[in-house]
């Protein structure tokens, strides 16, 4: 099961919004939001909260994986976003998520003991190649205790 099926089965939003998994690995993750008439905002773009739902599912697609292979140990959680918008968003959008630090510099943190925090920034484009929204997701990976 790829990251997207396997989100899409578990997170019922991603269902809910449609979203279109188009690439992940484990240093970006590239997400589609499609044009739909009952997401859209008061002038005629996704709303808010379908783009921050976009970038969200984004970043964790490549925190996912990045890090799936450590989930008997720990378990990927946001602790922090931060979104703004740019330009108007019409359209079908598509966001791409990249992740801010290396992966082994993170899995030596967890081996250390500790409970690491690592950025991923989000651009969230149109079709013609705006960018409308940036935003970073601050995730970390709390040990299984």
């Amino acid at each position: 099961m790829s990251i997207g099926e396997l989100l899409a089965a578990t997170v019922p939003m991603v269902r809910t919004l449609g979203l279109v998994y188009l690439e992940t690995t484990p240093e970006k993750a590239v997400l589609a939001l499609p044009d739909r008439e009952e997401y859209r905002n008061h002038v005629g773009g996704p709303h808010a909260g379908a783009m921050f739902t976009l970038g969200e599912s984004a970043s964790g697609a490549v925190v996912l994986a990045a890090f799936g292979d450590q989930l008997s140990r720990a378990v990927p959680l946001p602790v922090h976003a931060e979104i703004d918008f740019k330009k108007i968003a019409l359209g079908p959008v598509t966001a791409t998520a990249t992740l801010g630090r290396p992966v082994a510099e993170v899995v030596a943190e967890l081996d250390a003991g500790e409970r690491p925090v690592f950025p991923v920034a989000v651009e969230i484009r149109r079709e013609d190649g705006a960018v409308t929204t940036e935003m970073t997701v601050v995730w970390t990976l709390r040990p299984n205790d």
